[in-house]
């Protein structure tokens, strides 16, 4: 028996670092959808004598180190199911440390398919329980759509969802590590910080033109990578109404009203930055 499920990416509209706690976690106050650029996660049970991951990107571990072996034996601990016959299939597409959420969603789709495949032990919200235990952001991947997250990530809200609109995803060659983008958030004064209240107002009424204006993630300032700023300029001349840095990075993103647009901007960009997809808002997870 097997369960296959699409697991989307995230994009931050806004993020704000509120400082780090006494735990060693950061507390933050971001906005955050789902994108349909997703990896694909196939959950298998009774093909394998030990839990076993096999994955498309080489580079990647299988031990467990990997966020969805993580899950699986978080789902074990968490239900009493033993998943030492389980395989886990992962064909990636989300990239890797571009801020986009690869492992997170990862770990959300293995535990979605191994619910499923135990005859659904676990609610929705009993799935962001365990999921925390793998990584902050895996709550949010669990459940998708467009939500505002706070403390290190796992308090969430779900609110007014983005307006119909063309996302266009480019991935520089830099990388940015989750540690190192803390660190230089650590080691400096945040200038200017999102309006989370204007952009929930902007979903509530579906206006476009004023999420693309409060778009704003404090680590592109704290971080300084120079490709943000030549995305930018490239996507206003073609129309978007905004477009920042996502996550901790190195992804940046655009918001585009005309998907003709953001196809040129693709277009144009493409021998600069050879990695980009064009995406459209989604819900969660979904099975196959």
């Amino acid at each position: 028996m097997k369960v296959t499920v699409l697991a989307p990416a995230k994009i931050n509209l806004t993020l704000d670092v509120l400082g780090k706690r006494d735990d060693g976690y950061h507390a933050i106050d971001t906005i955050m959808q789902t994108v349909d650029l997703c990896d694909r996660v196939t959950v298998e049970k009774g093909v394998v004598d030990n839990l076993t991951l096999c994955i498309s990107d080489a580079a990647l571990p299988t031990d467990e180190r990997n966020t969805a072996i993580k899950a699986a034996r978080a789902f074990a601990n968490a239900t009493g199911n033993s998943v030492e016959d389980v395989r886990i299939t992962v064909e990636k597409q989300i990239p890797q440390q571009a801020g986009m959420a690869g492992g997170s969603a990862d770990a959300a789709g293995a535990l979605w398919g191994l619910n499923r495949l135990f005859g659904g032990p676990l609610s929705a919200e009993e799935l962001c329980a365990v999921g925390v235990k793998v990584g902050a952001d895996v709550p949010f991947c669990v459940l998708g759509g467009t939500a505002r997250a706070t403390g290190i990530g796992e308090v969430l809200t779900p609110v007014s969802p983005l307006p119909p609109v063309t996302v266009l995803v480019i991935k520089p060659d830099a990388c940015v590590s989750t540690a190192a983008a803390y660190a230089a958030i650590d080691s400096c004064t945040i200038a200017r910080r999102p309006d989370n209240a204007a952009m929930l107002q902007a979903l509530q009424t579906a206006d476009l033109l004023a999420v693309g204006k409060n778009l704003y993630n404090v680590f592109e300032e704290a971080i300084g990578l120079p490709e943000p700023a030549v995305i930018r300029k490239a996507a206003l001349a073609h129309g978007a109404c905004g477009c920042i840095m996502t996550g901790s990075g190195s992804a940046v993103f655009a918001l585009f009203a005309d998907a003709k647009n953001a196809k040129a901007c693709q277009a144009q960009l493409a021998p600069a930055f050879l990695n980009s997809w064009l995406c459209t808002p989604c819900e969660g997870v979904r099975f196959l």
